[in-house]
């Protein structure tokens, strides 16, 4: 399965400023399988450490950072030479031993030709529980969940995903019903790669509800295990409330959805560990739009989005039936899958920051804020062939500096200070608002 992360790969070998790399993400995204390919292709040997499986590598980092030891006892340990620039290292699991981690200083201080890369599950709570986290000296990348654009590469093929991603956007028109049926799918199986494989493989749909739940259930496992015994309730509380909060017209999150008379102090620790683990995403109120946008960051008001609207199909029982054949499917349950779904696409492109807007004074509200370079992009999500845009020319009008954006299943539109793009060009967001 390709990914687009790879480009990304790629370029952090050839850098000539490279640092040890850490790949966030939450379980079974691909972490594991795209870093070994990576390995397998563009090396001359891999070399992988699990740190769940092998008491070994523990040890290893017990003895202090000296690196040449270290080097020698991956040797030792893998069996392999490892020689610069050929080899990559790949210490897996990392989170289970937080010595690795802080091992990564050393790497680039002391050991810079060596090629090292990392990941975890659980990365993030490791680094958010006291371990001695390598600031300054690492490089960083997230790997999420497919996009859509990588689910169409993945069951259609090269050309399909090259026009979606670089034709120009007028011209995708004429192959809107390929795209609009390949979108009704991936509404169904989410961009989770053993979905998207087994789906490509010709597995049934009950089959692959099947296999969603199996993630879901890994998920549950990972909480029990892991979270703290007095916020494991409130953690399991939060996760599932979400779908909830998502189907209401205004989906921001209210303590009080979750358990009567409850307050931020009741959940904040919840919140934060599904944040660490990878597996919610939070998106913060703006209630001025000015530049840069997180200098305008209102924390008091925030949506929560699951990590994949497919798991939140499974997650709420979602009729089969009613996404792969409906005509309405884009229309059901309130446009929740849809505002979902972009958000999923713009956490994959978008690397300056994703916000909602809500003017108190006004009552303006709009799906999403962004900012692409010096511009405000304001998104207004449609679930349907939709070309009313009263909220968004409200906002055009109070900040005519703006380029607003509308998504719909309507074709691609371009106006005086409108640009509509389909929900299956959502990954097209940046170069229309430039």
């Amino acid at each position: 399965m390709e990914r687009e992360i790879y480009d990304k790969l790629l370029k952090w070998k050839k850098s000539k400023y490279r640092k040890p790399l850490i790949v966030y993400g939450a379980r079974q995204v691909g972490k594991t399988f795209i870093l070994t390919e990576f390995g397998k292709n563009e090396y001359d040997n891999l070399i992988i450490l699990n740190c769940d499986k092998d008491e070994r590598i523990k040890e290893m980092f017990d003895h202090g950072f000296r690196m040449e030891r270290i080097i020698s006892d991956i040797e030792i340990i893998s069996g392999q030479k490892v020689e610069p620039k050929k080899t990559l290292i790949f210490i897996d699991e990392i989170q289970e031993v937080p010595k690795a981690i802080s091992s990564l200083k050393y790497f680039r201080e002391d050991a810079s030709e060596y090629h090292v890369v990392v990941a975890g599950s659980l990365l993030g709570l490791a680094i958010h529980e006291g371990v001695s986290f390598p600031v300054g000296k690492v490089d960083e990348l997230t790997l999420y969940p497919l996009s859509f654009a990588e689910f169409v590469l993945a069951k259609q093929g090269k050309s399909a995903y090259e026009k979606l991603k670089n034709d120009t956007v007028e011209s995708l028109d004429s192959l809107s019903s390929v795209y609009k049926d390949l979108l009704r799918e991936y509404y169904f199986t989410g961009g989770m790669p053993e979905v998207v494989v087994e789906y490509v493989e010709g597995r049934t749909p009950e089959e692959l509800r099947d296999v969603q739940k199996k993630i879901l259930a890994n998920y549950f496992l990972d909480i029990s295990k892991h979270a703290k015994s007095d916020i494991l309730g409130r953690i399991h509380q939060v996760w599932n409330s979400i779908p909830q909060q998502l189907a209401k017209s205004n989906k921001k999150f209210v303590y009080g959805d979750i358990q009567k008379g409850a307050r931020a102090k009741d959940f904040e620790l919840a919140i934060e560990w599904l944040l660490d683990a990878g597996i919610i995403y939070k998106i913060s109120r703006v209630r001025k739009a000015g530049v840069p946008l997180k200098f305008y960051e209102d924390f008091s008001g925030f949506k929560l989005f699951l990590l994949d609207h497919g798991l939140m199909g499974a997650m709420v029982d979602a009729p089969i039936s009613e996404i792969l054949l409906s005509d309405n499917v884009f229309e059901e349950y309130k446009g929740t899958f849809t505002e979902q779904y972009v958000l999923e696409q713009l956490m994959c492109y978008c690397s300056t920051g994703i916000f909602y807007y809500d003017d108190k004074t006004t009552k303006l509200e709009l799906d999403f804020l962004i900012q692409n370079e010096k511009n405000i992009v304001p998104i207004e999500v449609k679930a349907e062939e939709n070309l009313r845009a009263k909220s968004l020319k409200q906002f055009y009008t109070k900040n005519p500096d703006s380029k607003p954006i509308r998504i719909s299943m309507s074709g691609y539109r371009k106006e005086d200070w409108l640009t509509n793009i389909p929900l299956y060009a959502a990954c097209r967001i940046l170069d229309c608002s430039k």
